[in-house]
């Protein structure tokens, strides 16, 4: 997995603090698998926590907005207003099939398609949903790049 270049330039690494996700969801249901990976296997999971991933509620105190599912048009503004009200320098990361391109949901006339047709996405995870390791790795690939 690559990390688009030059968006992590302003992460201090050496400060020691941890990077913040938060879960946006711009589909009401759709997304219910790619959403409880990432959920189950990172928010409460201390292997994450202790490699310096934390999960926080608001988009206010997040360093990258974790997107599950695909943009349907009357959540297209709600994922706007979270990606404007995350602080720079921030990330987007599309997790799963539906987040990357509109997976199974493509072509419905409720979809718009995936994040980075509405927002700049910087990793992709491929995946229906994606493996929990590949999450995990995607995630930590992140870390790095900070």
């Amino acid at each position: 997995m690559k990390v688009k270049g030059g968006v992590g330039s302003g992460f201090d690494s050496a400060r020691g603090a941890p990077i913040t996700l938060r879960f946006e969801r711009p589909a009401a249901v759709a997304d219910e698998a790619c959403r409880c990976e990432p959920q189950r296997h990172c928010s409460h999971d201390e292997a994450a926590q202790y490699s310096g991933l934390h999960f926080v509620a608001s988009p206010r105190h997040a360093d990258v907005l974790l997107v599950t599912g695909p943009v349907t048009r009357n959540m297209r503004e709600a994922l706007e207003r979270t990606y404007h009200a995350t602080p720079d320098p921030k990330w987007v990361v599309a997790v799963g099939d539906c987040a990357v391109d509109g997976g199974i949901f493509s072509g419905s006339y409720a979809v718009i398609g995936g994040v980075s047709g509405v927002v700049p996405v910087d990793l992709h995870i491929r995946g229906c949903p994606p493996d929990p390791i590949q999450l995990l790795k995607g995630l930590l690939t992140l870390l790095e790049a900070a």
